[in-house]
């Protein structure tokens, strides 16, 4: 009798675990099977990749890739699928939308081209798709177009244009001898939304100082021929020019500037094709000597005591996967780091937020987490900090609290000059006599 009594509660024992052990492993099956489908959009041909958009594809996969040996975020594993815009607006809209609608992706990141940039958001924010940008930096993504689902943690054009004409504010009367109002400016870009948005901000931060403005011109990034643009500079005889372009054009211009004589006493650059310094000094050699760049900070550059605490390691790995895929880079492009930071603070703030708070990955849950980020200075490897901007804000998708800064290159490294709290060696100017481009 007690023999058949232990039987029949060890059968029931037996049937319990098998049912919890069926159920748990039914669970486990079904947390294998949630995805999160990431289309990545950037240009790997054309003009835009080897001004800057290869590498931030690298910066975004370096990240991507560790999220997913890591076995994804909160039981979702990371797919990744890259497409290449071709540096074309058309194609860059095309791509996104075979991504969602026959790839079946669950949200787009990416995206180098402020050209490319503006027209993708509308049409992916009409798919009811959620967009992360890690680079395009042009006001016009954003502005008064109040997008529910498009953000942005980069800061925007008109930023970078400011921050130039400030820093020349600052240091005209110390570095140049002269009154801000003495100071003869020109400005000049490619004019796409990128180049359009930072030179507005120049123009304000110029008039703001008091500036000369002795030239203001755009021109077609796949120019073949600057030589006019030159002319016009050499007749307005600017102090200090500022330039923002891709790679071809700004190699075009500066080839051009030397063979014509034109002489300044200050180049300060925009980012993009100025953020590229390999490919800066394998077209133009010592002559990229002392200019400047307006970019956010290389994460390689950062503060790293003011980072909070698991960022300088995360750094590291960044730097350790960038030499292996560039193996010999003289000075590691700010444009890797930027992506890298941007595209981790997704991984980390927005998606693990959107599954455990709001119940999933799709675009109100990925929406509602992103408006929730709320980190202070010190709080990105970029060294800013992350706050949305909300929906009926001009800005709306804007990252309020992301800030440039402007390095140097000198001696084929570069410091960071500017903001003062972030300075690393007093910037130089005017150019010294050794540069072709020194004022006379």
């Amino acid at each position: 009798m007690f023999l058949h009594g232990f039987w029949r509660l060890a059968s029931a024992l037996i049937v319990v675990a098998l049912v919890l052990g069926g159920g748990s492993a039914a669970d486990e099956a079904v947390a294998q099977g949630k995805k999160l489908k990431i289309g990545v959009v950037y240009d790997y041909t054309g003009p835009f990749a080897g001004g800057g958009s290869e590498l931030h594809a690298l910066g975004a996969k370096i990240m991507i890739d560790y999220f997913i040996k890591k076995g994804g975020v909160e039981g979702y594993q990371i797919e990744a699928l890259y497409a290449d815009a071709q540096s074309k607006p058309d194609v860059a809209i095309n791509e996104a939308v075979r991504l969602i609608e026959q790839e079946k992706v669950d949200m787009l990141l990416g995206f180098y081209s402020s050209a490319e940039c503006v027209p993708a958001a509308a049409r992916v924010e009409q798919l009811k798709k959620f967009m992360w940008i890690t680079t395009c930096i042009s006001s016009a993504v954003l502005e008064n177009r109040h997008l529910k689902y498009v953000f942005r943690a980069q800061p925007s054009g008109r930023q970078f244009g400011l921050m130039s004409a400030d820093f020349l504010a600052q240091n005209a009367k110390a570095k140049l001898g002269k009154e801000p109002k003495d100071v003869r400016v020109a400005i000049i870009h490619e004019d796409g939304a990128y180049g359009a948005d930072v030179s507005k901000g120049n123009e304000e931060g110029a008039k703001k100082a008091g500036f000369t403005i002795v030239l203001k011109e755009g021109y077609a990034a796949t120019a073949p021929d600057l030589s006019a643009l030159v002319t016009k500079l050499k007749r307005g005889r600017p102090d200090v020019i500022f330039h923002t372009g891709y790679n071809p054009d700004i190699t075009l211009f500066l080839r051009q500037a030397r063979e014509q004589g034109l002489r300044f006493s200050a180049l300060i650059g925009h980012g993009a094709g100025y953020g590229v310094y390999d490919k800066l000094k394998e077209a133009l050699g010592r002559d990229v000597n002392y200019f400047f760049n307006v970019d956010p900070i290389s994460i390689w550059l950062s503060n790293e005591k003011a980072l909070r605490a698991p960022l300088p390691a995360m750094i590291k790995m960044v730097g350790d996967e960038y030499e292996k895929a560039r193996p010999g880079t003289v000075v590691k492009s700010a444009h890797v780091g930027m992506s890298a930071s941007n595209t981790y603070v997704f991984m980390t703030e927005v998606l693990p937020r959107a599954i455990k708070k709001y119940g999933g990955i799709d675009a109100d849950a990925l929406r509602k987490a992103a408006l929730d980020v709320d980190l202070p200075e010190g709080g990105t490897m970029l060294g800013f900090g992350v706050k949305f901007e909300g929906e009926s804000a001009p800005m709306s998708g804007q990252n309020d609290r992301a800030f440039p800064v402007i390095l140097q290159y000198v001696d084929d490294k570069p410091y960071l000059v500017w903001p003062k709290s972030q300075q690393q060696r007093d910037p130089i100017l005017p150019l010294p006599g050794t540069s072709p481009y020194a004022a006379q």
